[in-house]
Parts: structure tokens; C-alpha cells; sequence
């Protein structure tokens, strides 16, 4: 009966820092990165297309990112999705290639998105722990139904108690690991 509560607050848990994860990935740091540009959405012929589906992209410097679209014609289109991304750089195209030059952050910069990760991992540790809650109230719940002892009741909240401290060092380990990424000049 526990093992299901445990096994779904685990599960919750890991989906939790994998959202995390996946939303410090677009957070910008100094560097070009091609997770940056997860999400955007080119409007190919009419259809939503993800843009590594209408453009190869390439990082050959720490600061710029190629996008080569393998239609010609979709040109101005992934410029102009790329612009309403705000992604805080203005496409420059040739006609062939599509550069996207990355400017050095500012001290100032770097100390607010470096707050922007903070937070985020805070909202994270707040799910994590409303996770907890919902967990205990389940097994509260099974012990008030007697489908459970008292002693298992107590024994399966220290475990869930032990994967919640878990996840959140693990939140605050990818946390401090980006915030680092940011500060680096």
C-alpha cells in the first residue's frame, strides 16, 4: 500500500526537476545555446513547425548561433518567429543564413537572471513540498481507513520526508550549477 505512495512521489518529484531543468535550459547565460530556441514555433505553410524542423542550427562560436533553413523560402518566416520570441537578440539575415549574435551580459544583467533562476527554483521546492503534503494526507487518509498501522504510518512519512529532502538538494544543486553559468564572465 505505501510502496504506490512512495512510488508516485518519486515519480512526481523527478517530473518536477525535469520541468525545472528543461526551464533553466532557455534561461540565457553568456553563451549561445540551442536550447534557447526550444518552443519557438515557425509558421511553415500554414502549419506550426518546431524550428529545428525548418532550419539547421549551429553554436560555431560561444556567441552566435546559424540557423540554415533547408527551404529558402521559409526565410522570412523563421526571422520573424525568431523575433517574436524576445530572446533579446535581432536576427540578421543574408538571405542564406540567419545569424543570431549573442551580446556579453552586464554585470547587472547576469545578478537578475541570476535571481530569475532563484526564483524559479524556489517555485519548484514549493512543488516539491505541496507533493509532500499530498503524500501525507494519502497515507493519513489509509491510516484513518485501517489499511495501515500507526507504525507504518510513521515509518512511511519519515521515507517521504527523506525523498522531499532529497529532490530539494537536487533543486539546489541544478540551481547553484546554472547560477554559476550566469555569473561566469
Amino acid at each position: 500500500m505505501t510502496d504506490e505512495v512512495m512510488k508516485d512521489l518519486k515519480t512526481r518529484i523527478d517530473k518536477s526537476i525535469e520541468d525545472l531543468k528543461k526551464e533553466l535550459a532557455r534561461v540565457r547565460t553568456g553563451r549561445a545555446n540551442t536550447s534557447m530556441l526550444e518552443g519557438i514555433r515557425v509558421n511553415y505553410y500554414g502549419t506550426p513547425t518546431p524550428l529545428n524542423g525548418v532550419a539547421s542550427i549551429n553554436v560555431p562560436e560561444p556567441r552566435l548561433i546559424t540557423l540554415k533553413p533547408y527551404d529558402k523560402s521559409a526565410l522570412k518566416d523563421i526571422e520573424k518567429a525568431i523575433a517574436e520570441a524576445n530572446l533579446g537578440v535581432t536576427p540578421q539575415s543574408d538571405g542564406e543564413i540567419i545569424r543570431l549574435a549573442f551580446p556579453p551580459m552586464t554585470e547587472e544583467r547576469r545578478k537578475e537572471v541570476a535571481r530569475q533562476v532563484k526564483s524559479k527554483g524556489e517555485d519548484h521546492k514549493v512543488a516539491i513540498r505541496n507533493i509532500r503534503r499530498d503524500a501525507n494526507e494519502t497515507l493519513k487518509t489509509m491510516q484513518k481507513d485501517k489499511k495501515i498501522t500507526e507504525d507504518d504510518l510513521k515509518r512511511a512519512t519519515e521515507a517521504v520526508q527523506k525523498a522531499t529532502d532529497a529532490g530539494i538538494k537536487i533543486v539546489d544543486e541544478v540551481v547553484a550549477k546554472k547560477e554559476k553559468e550566469v555569473m561566469e564572465v
